[in-house]
């Protein structure tokens, strides 16, 4: 289960940098949902780093909906995403030494979430050329949805994580393919 959890919050970074790790912190601070923190990554759970990564997490959000701040924030989140996704991966893996956790969160973490940031930035690529950035807030309204949602379904029902990762890559398969065709002239 541990693995499939750090899958889930790993992918959700994908998509939002700190939305998922504030909801792991305040879970595992509060007992919520079972999460429980390796005894290395305990300091997720202390209400400095939540006040933190609340801030941090209002601050992307609201961030995401401007459209030149947006672009900026997914260059950024092309080297922060996967450090996130393994930090998030990590923490979850109990009961291991700090090594191994640390190994087995970069190996879950940080490949799931860049592949998701990467389709996210194929999504708002086209967005972009399709709408001139106007389409990106309705998007990041999307992606903070996909994100809070995933991170709760990892949470209650980590067993249909795989089920959920592949739905969330078809939806921005779909999404991608939607605003490029709009960008083809019309023949």
């Amino acid at each position: 289960m541990p693995v499939l959890l750090g899958l889930g919050l790993a992918s959700a970074t994908g998509l939002r940098t700190f939305l998922p790790l504030l909801m792991l912190a305040v879970s595992a601070r509060l007992g919520l949902f079972g999460v429980e923190l390796n005894d290395q990554m305990a300091w997720l759970g202390s209400w400095p780093a939540i006040a933190a990564l609340g801030i941090a997490a209002t601050l992307e959000f609201a961030g995401d909906k401007i459209p030149a701040v947006d672009h900026a924030l997914n260059v950024v989140g092309a080297f922060t995403r996967p450090i996130a996704g393994a930090l998030a991966a990590a923490s979850v893996f109990t009961g291991l030494d700090p090594t191994t956790a640390a190994v087995a969160g970069v190996i879950v973490g940080a490949p799931t979430a860049f592949a998701f940031n990467a389709a996210q930035g194929g999504t708002r690529l086209a967005s972009t050329a399709t709408t001139g950035g106007l389409g990106n807030p309705v998007l990041s309204f999307i992606e903070d949805g996909l994100a809070f949602l995933t991170v709760m379904i990892a949470f209650v029902l980590p067993v249909l994580i795989p089920l959920v990762l592949i739905v969330l890559v078809l939806v921005l398969i779909r999404l991608t393919r939607r605003f490029r065709r709009r960008a083809r002239p019309a023949t």
